[in-house]
Parts: structure tokens; C-alpha cells; sequence
């Protein structure tokens, strides 16, 4: 799908706009920008559609610097949300989110829950959308009356044990909190009702006095950590969020840890895919993505042979023969077409929003958006797979804005694609072969 859906709002627009503007992937809308992953979209949207139905599915997205895995994965957060599931993207990193300290993976991904109508943090707003629902259910069957305000609460407290029965009987901490904070926002206590939901996503140093009310000590560990997340789906799927899209995102970082550790890491990614795989997580949708290096080199996925086989994936034929439906999925990242067909995507969401939209056309029609990808991938070292940010960026903030802003700015006369080291990432800089003074690259 290329340019603007005629439905799209000028809110959605205007925030891809300003993402692009500051060089980062969008958080939302792009589904407006996205090209060349239609191939991938019905194998994925079946796989959303068994997590809906209480499966679990897994996918390992695979491609190099530039290639677009972010973009793909909140691409597919997206998709999930429209399909009413919630979402969390997980950044590992060797200091604040290592892979092998399980309790930590899981606090980030409380932090970062969102569904379709909350932002991050929506623990707390899952959680009270929860005993609503559980609340509405025991009205429903007609057995206490609603102003019977202990018997609603006596009948919700059961209701809520026979749903949480599987979980407690592995966490029963997990049910015992949600109890806890059931009492307090009874008794109108919202100070151990926040602490106790905290604790609920994880968060250390939760207060003594707020823990021994629910009757659970201590902090989450890494044992506990998958008992919360099975407790975690459970809340979600009785209060209308059939499943959770969970990605673990840069899991390349992995290869640049100390031995011990990368082996704790890997280990705790092979024990996350066994306890998939037994039916543990009713409704997760698991997605990790990482470099080539980190799933076929020997500091990665092939030091663990057990993780190694189940992360296998024939890569030996064509990239047009790749098999949406695999364990792996290859990015093949980007060429001059897919960036010039990109740039005309946001040229067009662009012109949406801008004062003069007959001058965008006029100025940055196709030809003009095509010099410049060439322009920004020669100043790269040729390299199109680390151009889009760059691209896009210019684009939007030297090129767009400019013609919108300045009636006699003509981007062929006034324009010359410049790009400074303090501006690029490390792996740009490096395929930009040490042009630290700048790039200045005339456009037809």
C-alpha cells in the first residue's frame, strides 16, 4: 500500500509527518507509509487471528541494518490493535533490558502495554477494565442484585478465583495482588491500589506496608515472571483484548554481551519458545527481530543448538520464493524503486496537511523525488538499505517544509543534499566513508 488512505486524519497524518521530520519511525499510522510488505500481510493476519482464538504464534524477523524491522513490527502492532489485541514493543539492551533477566523483560513490557484506545502504561486501565467485566458478567446472570454491594463483591471475588485458578496455581502472588487491589479501590485507597497495581507490572520497591496488604512479599523474580505474563493474557482476554503482540526488538544486542551472560539470554529465549510451544501462553503473538549475524553467526542463535533448530529457515532460494508463513522472515530492506515509491508516499500525506498543496506537486513531483534518493544513497556510500531515515528526513524537513513555507524556494535551485557525521547513526557515518565535513551532491 502506497500514499494516504482517503480515510486517514489529519491527526495521523500530522504525526507521521513529524516523525519523519525528527528522523524517527512513526508510533502510529503506518499503515500509510508501508511498502512492500503487502506479501506478508494475510500469513500475518492469520497468525493475529489464531492468537485471537487462544493459540500462540511466533515469528523471528530477520534483515540488516536499514531494512525496516522496526517499521515492521509496529507496523504489525497496528494490524494486531484493529484486531483488538494489546500490544508491547520490548528494546533489549545489555544494561536496561537484558534478555536473560526475565522479570525485567516483563516490567518493560507492562510499562509499554497499549491497546487501541490506551496509551502506555494501560496495565492499570486493563486491569480495572477487567473487573468490570467481571462485575457486569455477575449482574448479568441475575444472582445478586446490584445494590447488594457485599454480595456483588463476594460473587466477583469468586468469579475472579475460578478465572485466575490456573494462574494462582502456578503465581498465586499474581491472583493475590489483583485481590489486594480489588480491596483497596473499594475502600477507596489509591495509594495501595498504585502501589500494588506497580507491583503487578513488576516495578521494585513497592511499599512493605502496601505488599503485606495484598499478602505477597518480595519482589517479582525471574521464575515468577512467566506465571504474571500467563496471568496477564488472562486479564486481557476476559476484558475484550483477546491476545498480546510482544515484541522483542534488537535481540542482535545479545552477541556484544559477556559469554555468561549471552548464554542466559539465549537459554531464556529457548525457554520463552518451549513454553510457547506447550500451549503455556493462550493468545501470544511473539515476534523478535535481529540482525543475519545474530541468527546464523556463532556469538548468536547458533552458540544454542536447541534455539538454532527452532529458529532454522531456508533462505538458499530467490527472496521472492520466501514463505510469509516461516519462522524467519527476511527483510530485503530497500532500492532506489521501493525509496522513490516511498518518497511519493509521503510527498502525497505530506500535501495532505500543507498550505499550498498545488506547489508540493508542482516542486516535488516523482522525477524530483527520485534525483534525491539517488542523491541521499550516493552520499551513503551507495548503501540504499541505510538511506530511508535520511531520506525521509530530508525530505520532509529540507525539501517539504521549505516549499510549503517560502513561495520562491524551488528545490532544484535552492537545494543541494548536504548530510553532517553529528547527524548520522554510526552505521550511517560508516557507509557514508567518512565524509565527516558534510556531502554536498548538486541534483539534476
Amino acid at each position: 500500500m502506497t500514499g494516504p488512505v482517503p480515510q486517514a486524519s489529519a491527526v495521523r497524518r500530522r504525526e507521521v509527518i513529524d516523525a519523519l521530520r525528527r528522523g524517527t519511525v512513526p508510533q502510529a499510522g503506518l499503515d500509510l507509509l508501508a511498502v512492500g510488505l503487502g506479501r506478508f500481510e494475510v500469513a500475518l493476519d492469520d497468525d493475529l487471528a489464531t492468537a485471537s482464538r487462544g493459540g500462540a504464534a511466533f515469528h523471528a524477523i530477520r534483515g540488516d541494518y536499514g531494512s525496516g524491522k522496526t517499521f515492521f513490527a509496529r507496523w504489525l502492532a497496528e494490524r494486531a490493535k484493529r484486531a483488538g489485541l494489546a500490544t508491547a514493543e520490548v528494546q533489549i539492551s545489555e544494561t536496561e533490558t537484558p534478555l536473560h533477566r526475565l522479570e525485567t523483560v516483563y516490567r518493560r513490557l507492562t510499562e509499554r502495554l497499549t491497546t487501541a484506545t490506551h496509551q502506555p502504561s494501560a496495565l492499570r486501565a486493563v486491569v480495572d477494565s477487567w473487573f468490570y467485566t467481571l462485575e457486569e458478567e455477575v449482574l448479568d446472570a441475575g444472582e445478586v442484585d446490584e445494590e447488594d454491594e457485599a454480595g456483588l463483591a463476594e460473587a466477583v471475588d469468586a468469579l475472579m478465583e475460578r478465572r485466575l485458578a490456573e494462574v494462582a496455581r502456578t503465581t498465586p502472588a499474581f491472583a493475590a495482588a489483583l485481590r489486594g487491589y480489588r480491596r483497596a479501590v473499594a475502600a477507596g485507597d489509591g495509594a495501595t491500589a498504585e502501589a500494588l497495581i506497580a507491583w503487578l507490572g513488576g516495578q521494585k520497591s513497592v511499599a512493605a506496608s502496601a505488599r503485606r496488604t495484598a499478602g505477597v512479599r518480595g519482589d517479582l523474580d525471574h521464575f515468577a515472571a512467566l506465571g504474571f505474563l500467563q496471568g496477564l493474557l488472562t486479564v486481557l482476554r476476559d476484558c475484550g483484548h483477546p491476545g498480546l503482540l510482544l515484541v522483542l526488538d534488537e535481540i542482535e544486542t545479545l552477541q556484544r554481551v559477556r559469554g555468561d551472560v549471552r548464554e542466559k539470554g539465549l537459554n531464556a529465549l529457548r525457554q520463552l519458545l518451549d513454553e510457547i510451544d506447550a500451549g503455556r501462553f493462550p493468545g501470544l503473538f511473539l515476534v523478535i527481530t535481529g540482525t543475519p549475524a545474530f541468527y546464523d553467526g556463532q556469538q548468536g542463535a547458533q552458540r544454542l543448538a536447541p534455539l538454532a533448530q527452532r529458529l532454522a529457515t531456508d533462505f538458499t532460494t530467490d527472496p521472492r520464493f520466501d514463505s510469509p508463513r516461516a519462522v524467519q522472515l527476511r527483510l530485503a530492506g530497500f532500492d532506489l524503486p521501493h525509496l522513490g515509491e516511498l518518497g511519493r508516499a509521503v510527498r502525497n500525506l505530506y500535501r495532505e496537511e500543507a498550505r499550498h498543496p498545488d506547489r508540493i506537486s508542482e516542486r516535488v513531483d516523482d522525477a524530483y523525488i527520485g534525483d534525491l534518493a539517488v542523491a541521499v544513497t550516493g552520499g551513503l556510500g551507495g548503501k540504499v538499505g541505510v538511506a530511508p531515515r535520511v531520506f525521509l528526513r530530508k525530505l520532509v524537513a529540507d525539501v517539504l517544509d521549505r516549499v510549503d513555507e517560502f513561495e520562491d524556494f524551488d528545490p532544484r535551485l535552492h537545494y543541494a543534499f548536504t548530510v553532517t557525521s553529528s547527524e548520522l547513526t554510526e552505521t550511517e557515518r560508516n557507509a557514508a566513508a567518512g565524509s565527516a565535513d558534510g556531502i554536498e551532491l548538486e541534483l539534476p
